[in-house]
């Protein structure tokens, strides 16, 4: 497929004006052209990261709503109905690491 009027352009897929990616509606009617359902693979897709990561990873990373990826989960059969959304780089409050050592674990002896 050569579309591109500028060969330098920095899109995967470049449009015919100059420094302008291709209309997702344009790319999807080139797709089904060819026998690729665009729609469908996009459904299948978000589903198998659904298999792989919690729904609402899943619902931050794609910009979906966490009840429109949790109803596809349950739908996949997907299993990750216990992850706890959030910040979990900080440490709740009060707690203290019982490490001594890099690596080290209490009662172990290095």
């Amino acid at each position: 497929m050569n579309t591109a009027t500028n060969r330098a352009s920095h899109w995967l897929f470049p449009g015919r004006r100059a420094g302008q990616p291709f209309h997702p509606d344009h790319l999807s009617a080139l797709l089904n052209e060819i026998g690729v359902p665009a729609a469908a693979a996009r459904g299948a897709a978000i589903r198998q990261q659904l298999l792989e990561l919690p729904a609402p990873v899943v619902a931050d990373a794609l910009g979906y709503h966490d009840k429109t990826t949790t109803r596809l989960r349950n739908e996949t059969g997907g299993t990750w109905s216990r992850y706890a959304p959030g910040d979990h780089a900080r440490s709740p409050a009060g707690w203290v690491s019982l490490g001594t050592g890099a690596g080290a674990r209490p009662g172990s002896a290095e």
